[in-house]
């Protein structure tokens, strides 16, 4: 009775583990599901500008955005990753990528050789952008400048070095639906959700996340603490900004000044240097969705330390 008890444990977790196995393969989005297309270089631009791009992956140290030579540390509650080269350098970047290996990358968070990426690369965000607007990115970032040199390698701790085990993190918190207008809302609104949910990312550092690094969805864009460590990101709906007015939340992204006269910092900083680079069209429609959200508490605060 005990060895048959036993083969059936084995069994059940052979099934359960297969199952498991099939349902975290990688997935990839194929080259024969992109027709050919004239990539729109100055929509690349603004993909590029909302997405962000140059804030973690051009090189640190220097003043050019358009060299994505990476090289960024990023400290995390699991372990520290550092940013790849995506210039189109052919060795060291993603010079020898096919469009169906970028957009792969962008929306479904699968590298070329067929590995999950790890999601501090913001795709969770990505995965809501349209599919021409991913792939005219993708026609823009060949343009700019070729950098030599690779990123080291992420410093992760078992078993979060299990890039396999992205599998099942992408099962509970990954919703890669394509973003749809909400047809009771104006163009405007529409066009500053698709940013601030898609290329600009903004609920990946303003909300808080739970112990397996899931956004809390009851508190997005309520705040919490910074996922590099340094701090505390604001709570960006009608409770956090209730005295911004759409006109104040649209300087700030143009200058990274404040109503109060503060102006923004650390990673912030960075994000301000490409909305800064957004037309104003844009920025005042990120700045109207904004200012729609409804109020959210986000968690508590820690006492700050004298």
């Amino acid at each position: 009775m005990a060895r048959r008890f036993g083969l059936a444990i084995v069994v059940i977790a052979f099934i359960v583990g297969g199952g498991l196995w099939v349902l975290t393969t990688p997935a990839t989005i194929a080259a024969s599901a992109l027709p050919s297309r004239t990539p729109d270089l100055a929509n690349g631009k603004i993909a590029f500008d909302a997405g962000g791009c140059a804030s973690c992956h051009a090189t640190p140290n220097q003043n050019d955005r358009t060299r994505l030579g990476g090289g960024l540390a990023m400290p995390s509650p699991f372990g520290t990753f550092h940013v790849p080269n995506i210039s189109p350098d052919p060795n060291d970047g993603i010079g020898k990528w096919s469009e169906a290996d970028f957009v792969s990358a962008v929306i479904k968070g699968t590298s070329p050789d067929g590995a999950h990426l790890y999601p501090a690369f913001p795709y969770p965000s990505y995965a809501h952008a349209r599919l021409d607007d991913v792939r005219d990115l993708f026609g823009y970032i060949k343009t700019l400048p070729a950098v030599a040199g690779q990123a080291a390698p992420h410093e992760l701790p078992f078993p979060f070095s299990i890039r396999r085990a992205v599998g099942v993190w992408k099962l509970l918190f990954l919703d890669d639906k394509t973003f749809a207008p909400d047809p009771t809302q104006t163009a405007q609104w529409n066009r500053g959700a698709y940013l601030v949910n898609g290329f600009g990312h903004c609920a990946e550092c303003h909300s808080p996340r739970n112990a397996l690094g899931g956004i809390v969805a009851s508190q997005r864009f309520a705040g919490g603490p910074d996922p590099e460590g340094k701090g505390w990101v604001p709570n960006i709906t009608s409770k956090g900004l209730k005295d911004w007015s759409e006109k104040d939340i649209a300087y700030f992204l143009e200058t990274g000044q404040t109503p109060e006269g503060d102006s923004a910092g650390g990673s912030m900083a960075r994000v301000i240097r490409n909305t800064s680079q957004m037309s104003a069209e844009d920025r005042n429609a990120m700045a109207a969705y904004v200012k729609s959200l409804p109020p959210v508490d986000g968690p508590s605060r820690p006492p700050r330390k004298n």
